[in-house]
């Protein structure tokens, strides 16, 4: 399995729904990423949006919603609860799935420079990201927000940004990227409406205030329940436990007969939270959490690729409809892109390779590394084409609408293994270009991945060809197949 990060963008908006959606489908559309969680909140007028990408497309995705986000949000027109400097406030980089806090050092630094060149918005690096030590702590880069962070920016030296200009955006204002682990948003709702209260206890809990050590603490008052929120951050949970703050907070409001009428996990949090926190209401002895909770033993299990292969293989056996030939063709072709990276990076290993030869073959792999990650996402893809073919069929007959939203869903089906026929094609041509460097102990592999390309190919034509049958533009028919049809390799299509 490839390396991928977590990436959890926060956005100031949390009511207008088109909005957020357009945000979160400029997430969608980059290559191998999958969307997790989209969290909204009216109150603080926010939303956090949580997804996965390979390490080769998550500076990409971020870049995407970011440059959504500052065509769709203007700060001089928000109003919430919650501290923001940007339409997106916030971009960390998390390592997950065989991915490194210095990978993502590096994804905040591409994301940020091209966030700052391309969109003119200022970028501070925070957290593991940061340049500077006082750029380590959010709220510090934060401090004053939009409205102040407007006066400050190009009088005070200790506010330029590390990438883009030196003054505001006038309506995306500044953001902040960064490279953290995993952290638990916790909040917790208070039956009281005592303002001055809570920000006592606010400043007494967290760690600037003197209280508990990796905590940030804000006081939050809720408009639409007419209460108080403890707003926290739990940056280092192994360290403050979930458990470890609502003791304190007890502690604190007990003597004030304040109760605690509820509370919210924020966005995606890690199942080691809440098993320590169960560990510890619970006061378990001795407990082995890689060998005892159930979903962590079948999730260690089926994570290896011969169990993720065994599945797929599985699915295609199954009566369902999906996933089909067209799923199987991108499956082929991202596997052939893998075979060629694996012989191209076996062989650029080799001490009798001609220094001349490697860049081509450098560039070929990162190529490749590309291609796989689309024709990854064409996988997922071409099921959800023919599943949306599905629900248009589900239209009554009498509806006008049934036979427009059929052939469109037609159309999406026959372009989606175009595109896979398409990738596989370019990839292709690829291996033929260094197919005489590759290292002779890899040639097997590096014509499988050839192989492989032509299966992809062949499988996605013949997709192509029965969606294009149902059309009934016949011209726009007649033109993907006629380019599917370019695409057809000979049988002598790699040698080496």
């Amino acid at each position: 399995m490839g390396k991928f990060v977590e990436c959890v963008p926060n956005f100031s908006e949390g009511r207008d729904v088109a909005k957020i959606n357009a945000i979160v489908d400029a997430a969608r559309s980059v290559p191998g990423v999958l969307v997790l969680d989209v969290e909204k909140d009216a109150d603080h007028n926010r939303t956090v949006l949580t997804f996965i990408a390979p390490v080769e497309t998550a500076a990409d995705a971020m870049f995407a919603v970011t440059k959504k986000a500052s065509q769709l949000i203007d700060l001089n027109h928000h109003k919430g609860e919650h501290p923001r400097m940007g339409a997106t406030d916030v971009a960390p980089f998390i390592p997950v799935m065989e991915s490194t806090i210095e990978d993502c050092i590096k994804l905040a630094e591409i994301a940020g420079e091209r966030i700052g060149r391309e969109l003119n918005i200022p970028v501070y690096l925070y957290d593991r990201a940061a340049k500077f030590e006082h750029r380590k702590d959010l709220a510090k880069v934060r401090k004053g927000q939009f409205e102040g962070l407007r006066a400050e920016i190009g009088t005070n030296p200790e506010r330029v940004p590390d990438f883009g200009p030196n003054h505001i955006h006038p309506t995306a204002g500044a953001m902040a990227v960064g490279a953290r682990n995993q952290i638990v948003n916790f909040n917790v709702n208070l039956a009281t409406t005592d303002m001055e209260f809570a920000k006592g206890l606010a400043k007494k809990i967290r760690t600037s205030g003197g209280g508990l050590p990796a905590l940030r603490a804000k006081e939050i008052f809720l408009e639409s329940k007419g209460q108080v929120q403890m707003s926290t951050v739990l940056t280092d949970y192994h360290t403050t436990s979930i458990k470890r703050v609502m003791d304190e907070l007890a502690k604190e409001l007990a003597p004030k007969n304040i109760a605690v009428t509820g509370t919210e996990l924020i966005g995606l949090t890690t199942q080691d939270a809440i098993t320590d926190y169960a560990v510890e209401a619970l006061k378990v002895q001795d407990f082995k959490k890689d060998e005892q909770v159930l979903e962590t033993k079948l999730l260690k299990l089926l994570s290896s690729w011969q169990a993720a292969a065994n599945l797929f293989v599985d699915a295609l056996a199954n009566t369902d409809p999906t996933p089909g030939g067209g799923s199987a063709g991108a499956v082929n072709g991202a596997m052939g892109c893998a075979l060629g990276q694996m012989a191209l990076g076996i062989s650029l290993r080799s001490k009798k390779l001609d220094e001349a030869k490697k860049p081509a073959m450098r560039d070929l792999s990162e190529r490749l590394g590309s291609h796989k990650v689309a024709l990854q996402n064409c996988v997922a893809e071409d099921s959800a084409s023919f599943d949306g073919f599905m629900e248009a069929m589900k239209i009554p007959k009498d509806n006008p609408e049934r036979k427009v939203k059929m052939q469109a869903a037609l159309k999406h089906a026959a372009e989606v293994p175009l595109k896979t026929a398409r990738l596989a094609s370019e990839a292709l041509a690829g291996l033929q270009v260094c197919a005489a460097y590759v290292s002779p102990q890899v040639v097997s592999d590096y014509r499988s991945a050839g192989y492989q390309l032509e299966t992809a190919i062949r499988c996605a034509a013949e997709n192509v060809f029965i969606n294009a049958e149902g059309l009934e533009d016949k011209a726009y028919a007649e033109k993907i197949v006629s380019e599917v049809k370019g695409y057809l390799p000979s049988s002598e299509a790699v040698k080496a």
